[in-house]
């Protein structure tokens, strides 16, 4: 391996590259642009398009494409070449500005939620200039936006950038008040990946690993993540050569991946990567989910980025850090050294507490999925009722706050709020809750909830629009007061005290805490066709419209394309499931009948003494269950013909929900109990303890 440094982003046409490549103007245009958020000019286009071009041809690369992130929750692209005719029947190697700003590829085929009718295939992609081009697959990679003919988002990244702007119009706001210097306030995000990884070899001896990316079927190893052996544990060599391999790969893409190590379930692991900026961050994890399931094929290994791929051990999530930085570098959710800073940062506390609670079924929906679901309520992860973690001595603080009672904690300070008087808060003020859905760790808050498949650009965007509009309410509060120091005490107590309720620092997983919860009033959507229609609220709607991050019409779209999506995910999964029964399980039971019957017909032919009451039983008790598995079967069958009759999408989705994923459950249950019974060399499908114990 080359050295890391040299090795780090030299794939990557960064800020450095391009501080090299264009001429001085050229660059400090280029800067001031992007520093004020405005659309660059053709004349500059040029520039910087010739510049990447001639980088991209140094390193042996012909062809281009705009990288975008359709509502598929992948990648897409279009590839072109740099050559262009020169009418001599020679070519030349060029690109120009309008083919780096502007593409159009055909969106036909993407989903869009009734944005557009399927014949109409026009589509643009548009530069983001804020992340850097790359090079992928011998490509130079344009990362871009997606929209329709009419302008409207068809990706996941243009709601994400829209709601970029939102939060650093209402963040310069509240800065402006405490006289804090700073040009731009932007989202940072370090997302953590959790994933499986199993051998090759077993991954294609199971339809449904690769119809569906989970297991619709298998017993329960003898031994799963009960001893608390793996996590952590030493790294197996064949696994640690994939992880070497994988952070070159990442590294030269300009990937800040730092930590690797063992996950709770036996073949799980976690990569986290340093935090960036939310819409490089996005780009990053997307980069990220690909290049786990290439570089894990050159090692005969493929890696499992669903939720819940194993059933009776830990499934996986992605674990989404966020916190809000200003261009100075200063960290608005981290304490700071004067009375000032930290009267600031508690505005800032304020503001997130008070959006987690008000709009706690929009995060949940952030995270919404046929996948996630098997994840969010089990002892594994968050549950789905919203909740905040921020540690005894932070919540002890506001609670003094908003009692207007002396702190009575290590620092036994008064707490009235005013920028003279304010304690020095202390680096590190909580410890850690791994059952809690958005949890305080020092300066950012970790969110929990996200389902390791997903693009984190739908959580982002929802928790930036959510604490803009609350910045919004209290600027709007804060700008008019004569008397801001007792203006801003007095906002922060009737936050904390309105608020409260969404703080919990307890066990999650706790049946008392549902209850609790319940007693609080705190919502709990346990399943996507519960959570979906708060996102078509009018509360909803009035949100993203007001700051501009989703008009009407897009958030009509994505509630479509998610309850769309919803269905086709249970729909293959039930359909893989009878085949499967069908055409393996059936005749592998019947297979191992007829062995157990043959073998007590050749023992009576033996000698009529010899007992045959353990084979007669076991096929008796085979025959009940395979009869019973037969019935299940029908019944799932029956019931996915049945939901062609629900035409209302939100309908058909708990149809989906209570009947034939209930039906699912059903099979599965009787199936498993015949792989529990039935010989493992008869079994057509390698076992649970195979898989996970491959490598």
């Amino acid at each position: 391996m080359s050295k890391v440094p040299e090795l780090f982003g030299s794939m990557v046409f960064d800020d450095s590259v391009m501080r090299t490549k264009l001429p001085k103007i050229s660059y400090k245009e280029f800067r001031r642009t992007i520093e004020a958020g405005e659309p660059l000019s053709l004349e500059l286009a040029n520039v910087i398009a010739s510049a990447m071009k001639d980088w991209a041809v140094e390193k042996g690369i012909t062809h281009f494409t705009h990288w975008f992130q359709p509502m598929t929750g992948i990648t897409a692209e279009k590839h072109d070449s740099f050559i262009s005719p020169l009418g001599d029947g020679k070519v030349i190697m060029d690109f120009s500005g309008k083919e780096l700003i502007r593409g159009e590829p055909d969106a036909s085929s993407f989903p869009s939620g009734g944005l557009r009718a399927t014949f109409e295939a026009r589509g643009y992609t548009a530069w983001d200039p804020t992340s850097p081009a790359f090079i992928k697959d011998n490509t130079l990679c344009i990362p871009t936006a997606f929209c329709s003919y009419g302008g409207e988002a068809l990706d996941k990244k243009t709601p994400l950038m829209r709601s970029n702007e939102a939060i650093n119009r209402q963040a310069l706001r509240i800065l402006k008040l405490f006289g804090t210097r700073a040009k731009r306030v932007f989202a940072t995000v370090g997302p953590e990946q959790e994933y499986f990884l199993i051998s090759k070899e077993m991954f294609e001896k199971r339809r449904d690993l690769v119809y569906t990316g989970r297991t619709l079927f298998g017993a329960k190893s003898p031994k799963g993540q009960e001893m608390d052996d793996h996590y952590f544990g030493a790294i197996d060599p064949a696994v640690a050569a994939y992880m070497k391999d994988l952070d070159e790969e990442l590294w030269k893409l300009g990937v800040l991946a730092k930590t690797e190590h063992k996950e709770v379930a036996p073949a799980q692991y976690e990569l986290a990567p340093i935090f960036s900026a939310v819409n490089t961050a996005t780009d990053h994890n997307q980069l990220t989910m690909e290049l786990m399931k290439k570089v894990a094929l050159r090692h005969n290994m493929v890696c499992l980025l669903h939720e819940k791929p194993f059933a009776g051990i830990n499934g996986s999530g992605k674990h989404n850090n966020w916190s809000l930085s200003t261009d100075t570098g200063l960290n608005l959710l981290e304490p700071g050294e004067s009375p000032q800073e930290n009267a600031q940062f508690l505005l800032f506390l304020a503001a997130v507490i008070k959006a987690v609670d008000d709009y706690q079924d929009l995060l949940r929906v952030s995270v919404a999925s046929a996948g996630n679901d098997h994840r969010l309520g089990a002892n594994e992860a968050p549950p789905a009722i919203l909740s905040m973690f921020l540690g005894d001595q932070l919540t002890g603080i506001l609670d003094a706050i908003a009692t207007g009672k002396p702190y009575n904690g290590s620092m036994a300070e008064d707490m009235t709020i005013g920028v003279n008087v304010l304690p020095r808060f202390p680096k590190d003020l909580t410890d850690r809750n791994r059952t809690s859905p958005f949890a305080f760790t020092g300066n950012k808050f970790e969110f929990r909830m996200p389902g390791s498949t997903f693009s984190i650009a739908g959580p982002n965007f929802v928790l930036n629009t959510i604490v803009a509009e609350e910045l919004s309410q209290f600027a709007d509060l804060l700008e008019g007061a004569s008397d801001f120091t007792k203006a801003l005490n007095d906002l922060i107590k009737k936050t904390v005290r309105e608020h409260q309720r969404i703080i919990f620092n307890g066990d999650g997983y706790a049946d008392a805490w549902q209850a609790e919860a319940a007693k609080r009033g705190l919502s709990n959507l346990k399943s996507t066709p519960e959570a979906l229609p708060t996102f078509i609220s009018q509360k909803s709607i009035a949100l993203f419209t007001r700051h501009g991050v989703l008009s009407e019409t897009e958030i009509f779209s994505r509630y479509e394309i998610t309850l769309e999506n919803y269905c086709k995910t249970i729909d293959i999964e039930a359909t893989t499931m009878l085949d499967m029964a069908r055409k393996n399980i059936l005749p592998a039971v019947m297979r191992y009948t007829r062995y157990l019957a043959e073998t007590a017909m050749a023992k009576k032919t033996l000698s009529p003494s010899i007992g045959c009451a353990l084979e007669e039983s076991l096929v008796s008790k085979l025959s009940l269950r395979a009869a019973c598995l037969d019935k299940k079967i029908e019944a799932l069958d029956s019931l996915l013909l049945g939901a062609k009759e629900h035409t209302d999408l939100l309908d058909c989705a708990k149809y989906h929900h209570d009947s034939i994923f209930a039906a699912m459950q059903e099979l599965r249950a009787v199936a498993d109990e015949l792989e529990a019974a039935v010989d493992e060399d008869v079994w057509p499908f390698p076992t649970y303890g195979k898989i996970l114990f491959s490598i």
